[in-house]
């Protein structure tokens, strides 16, 4: 697949996982200085993980959660609590993950993402 072609499978699928809207938001904001850096994930994170078809969408936003959460990375965790809504991870699917990062990243890891949850979820 061609660089042009992972870009565009790349946006195809952070769209269908992101929403239209964040990633208009997202192309709007971009400049000469994080342009490279921005054609970079949408080929490699979302052209070629995402797009892959070894793991559903499910199964990679939970791994998403449960690494963001893991390392502390706040804003991209509401983005992807977010993303579940296309992405078909239930809040039980959620919680469960959660759970996990609790036993392997530690307790305050998962402390401050089940807060984030609520907040997001309005629980």
């Amino acid at each position: 697949m061609s660089q042009s072609e992972l870009y565009k499978q790349g946006m195809h699928t952070r769209k269908s996982v992101l929403g239209e809207t964040h990633v208009a938001n997202a192309e709007a904001a971009k400049t000469s200085f994080d342009e490279g850096f921005q054609q970079f994930i949408t080929e490699t994170a979302w052209g070629k993980v995402w797009s892959s078809e070894h793991l559903t969408k499910r199964e990679r936003s939970m791994i998403t959660i449960a690494l963001l959460a893991g390392l502390g990375h706040e804003e991209e965790l509401v983005l992807h609590f977010k993303a579940t809504q296309q992405t078909g991870t239930s809040l039980e699917d959620i919680k469960e993950v959660l759970m996990h990062v609790a036993i392997y990243a530690g307790v305050p890891a998962a402390n401050t993402a089940f807060r984030i949850a609520k907040k997001v979820f309005n629980l």
